[in-house]
């Protein structure tokens, strides 16, 4: 029979799926440790050894017409965004590259000084974002900027996705300094208005071009069609396709996908975000469709130590069955040994008081907020933000959560909870949970054939 084999070169396991085209199944799932450090071909062929032998088992043979790849292995693709004011162009870069997968490591807004072009230099970077401006604005800053990159001798990929106005002296400068450079529509062309699509592709095109293959991993490049996307833009993907439906599929409509992982906590909103009250004025920087946040101080391993920072142990204690357990040296255990699996239950229930610390936070960062102004003509309500109370669908996924008796409570602390009215989190969704890992193949595959992603995640992804 005719198939897929969708791979996830994973930042902790390589995971593979096998998709029966004839059947519309997902005829085998398997994963390994990723193996990056040494040859990421050394798990990969460990997890196609798994599911082979799942395959015999079940008297299987699957004949790949194509074998497709995404990719979050050796800390994934990681960026900088510079923009000229915080609020606005910087913002606006920051979500451009935070919608093409990347984990975005700092911010930078205004003129460049020689201190941060500095910090940027010596950070472990893969592409920089330089925006600033709007079309027929402010020029002045994005040309510094490419200057001060120039002069450093920066080596790395940027894209110039700022003020058309400035687009060719910001290209002179560039190849002056024999920089790898691709121009594109501003992020930003007018005031409060994103334009982030065209950032996004030329990020995912350079991740294929160079990325990869500076992460040592040509080699598998070899075996398979394609390593096509980072992970995260995967999921994205995933559900922007499941969302909006195709013109055989009909989408599901308006949905959140949390992800808990172990170093970050990833929330993807798929939806408008318009107000749901009457007598609400939105303000602020216009929000996407498809909108990502990457939190990386709420993690389950790699980042526990800044999760109990961020969280405070008076959240986690409120998650915790035995609330006389020493939060700290619990965290401090899991940072230590970042491929700790519970043990008991008390592992268990230490890990999902985490993870529900993790999801009210992420959650809180993720959505929009009301607030009250009160004027002698009354209380006005204004905006910012997504409001997401009326989203229809949360999907959990991640290790936590797919492991968990109870997955159900840890998505319902991402809830909208009535002793904080403002944070316009989902009031009613129905939850579901990505059981068997699918979602980042579900988003390759949506490259390939949309109706059948579709299809296979109304079947697959399981109601808790």
């Amino acid at each position: 029979m005719k198939g897929y084999l969708l791979i996830d070169f994973g930042s902790t396991y390589t995971k593979l799926t096998a998709v029966d085209i004839e059947n519309e199944e997902i005829a085998a799932t398997a994963k390994d440790i990723t193996t990056v450090d040494t040859d990421i071909m050394i798990g990969f062929n460990k997890a196609c050894d798994k599911i082979n032998s799942i395959l015999k088992e079940k008297n299987i043979e699957i004949d790949y017409i194509k074998k497709l790849a995404c990719s979050s292995a050796a800390g994934g693709l990681k960026m900088v965004a510079i923009g000229l004011v915080p609020d606005l162009t910087s913002e606006a870069a920051k979500r451009a590259a935070l919608g093409a997968g990347a984990r975005v490591l700092k911010v930078y807004s205004f003129q460049l000084s020689q201190r941060e072009v500095e910090e940027i230099k010596n950070s472990n970077l893969d592409i920089i974002l330089l925006a600033g401006g709007t079309d027929g604005g402010n020029q002045e800053c994005i040309i510094h900027n490419a200057k001060m990159l120039r002069d450093a001798g920066i080596e790395l990929p940027v894209v110039v996705a700022g003020n058309k106005s400035a687009a060719d002296q910001v290209e002179d400068i560039l190849k002056d300094g024999n920089i790898y450079y691709r121009v594109c529509d501003n992020v930003m062309p007018s005031l409060n208005h994103l334009n982030v699509e065209p950032a996004r592709e030329i990020i995912r095109d350079i991740f294929m071009e160079k990325i990869v293959e500076a992460k040592g991993m040509s080699t598998a490049e070899s075996y398979i069609n394609g390593i096509l996307m980072p992970t995260p833009a995967a999921v994205l993907n995933a559900g922007k396709a499941l969302s909006e439906g195709s013109e055989e599929e009909d989408g599901i409509s308006d949905l959140i996908i949390l992800d808990i992982g172990g170093a970050t906590t990833d929330v993807h909103s798929l939806a408008y975000g318009e107000p749901s009250r009457s007598g609400v004025t939105l303000r602020g920087l216009e929000e996407p469709y498809a909108k990502r946040t990457v939190e990386g101080d709420l993690g389950m391993r790699y980042s526990t130590l800044s999760l109990l920072e961020a969280c405070g142990k008076r959240k986690i204690k409120k998650y915790l069955s035995k609330k006389e357990r020493d939060i700290e040296k619990e965290c401090e255990r899991r940072h230590r040994d970042i491929r700790m699996v519970p043990q008991n239950e008390e592992d268990t229930d230490f890990d999902e008081a985490m993870a529900k610390a993790a999801t009210e936070v992420s959650m809180e960062r993720h959505v929009g907020f009301i607030e009250n102004t009160y004027t002698p003509t009354g209380v006005l309500f204004t905006q910012t933000g997504k409001d997401l109370t009326k989203v229809k669908y949360l999907i959990g996924t991640g290790g936590v959560l797919v492991h968990s008796d109870n997955p159900k409570a840890i998505l319902k602390a991402g809830l909208f909870n009535i002793e904080q009215p403002n944070y316009l989190k989902p009031e009613q969704p129905k939850l579901l949970l990505d059981k068997y890992y699918i979602l980042s193949a579900m988003g390759l595959l949506a490259e390939e054939d949309k109706n059948l992603a579709i299809r296979l995640m109304k079947k697959y992804l399981v109601e808790v």
